[in-house]
């Protein structure tokens, strides 16, 4: 009798290269309509046909609606067919909920922090914060120290994401991101509101420090609820 032969595993196939290039002209297309948002070159709660913006961004018609379809499904535009592109509008309610989702993940990525951190990590985070508090101390607030100031922030909540080792929720960090930068157009640091800041991060540091989840979670809480304020002009 003679053998079957084994079925033979078939090869994945690999994006083509004109597959790969439309790709990368969506990514682009994407980047470019954020960074319009982001610069106010599209002023947030907008509307523009796509003609129109494929002349402000200097954007061909098949990028441009592939990157509009992710942000569609981002939430950050609405899309009315043969009418508009309608871009989302950073209002109070916007800042809520962005607030209020961070606040549902970074809170658990807090917990995680506090009871897997690494002490090195925690330490240096703790360092260059009072290195940066005592400098606003002495001298004045600009340019530089704002940039230090959101280095650190980028620093502190992106490990509590990471803490949390789960690339779906990375995933949404990423995109919730979008919106944070974008209720935040109109935020005007202070040397008060950076000492602030500095010292909220300082006790949620602290906390980590002491491996005490609890007060490291309510310190986050705490953090985001005052931030929050701030933003809305309540404090």
């Amino acid at each position: 009798m003679s053998k079957k032969k084994s079925p033979q595993s078939t090869p994945k196939s690999r994006p083509t290269a004109p597959a790969k290039n439309e790709t990368n002209l969506a990514e682009k297309a994407y980047k470019s309509i954020l960074r319009g948002l982001f610069n106010r070159t599209i002023p947030a709660g907008a509307e523009f046909s796509q003609v129109e913006l494929m002349r402000l961004l200097g954007l061909t018609a098949q990028p441009l609606r592939d990157a509009l379809r992710t942000l569609e499904t981002e939430g950050l535009v609405t899309i009315h067919a043969r009418s508009c592109i309608r871009f989302v509008r950073a209002d109070m309610e916007l800042s809520w909920s962005t607030y209020q989702f961070r606040t549902l993940l970074e809170k658990a990525g807090a917990r995680a922090y506090a009871e897997n951190g690494t002490t090195k990590e925690i330490k240096d985070l703790i360092t260059d914060h009072t290195a940066l508090l005592e400098r606003l101390e002495r001298s004045p607030f600009g340019p530089q120290e704002e940039q230090v100031l959101d280095l650190l922030e980028n620093r502190l909540h992106g490990a509590l994401i990471s803490a949390l080792r789960n690339p779906l929720i990375e995933t949404t960090a990423r995109r919730l991101h979008n919106y944070f930068t974008l209720v935040r157009l109109d935020w005007l640091t202070t040397k008060p509101l950076a000492l602030r800041t500095l010292h909220e991060h300082l006790e949620i540091l602290n906390a980590f420090a002491a491996r005490d989840a609890d007060a490291a979670e309510a310190a986050l809480a705490k953090h985001f609820q005052q931030a929050l304020h701030r933003l809305l002009g309540k404090v």
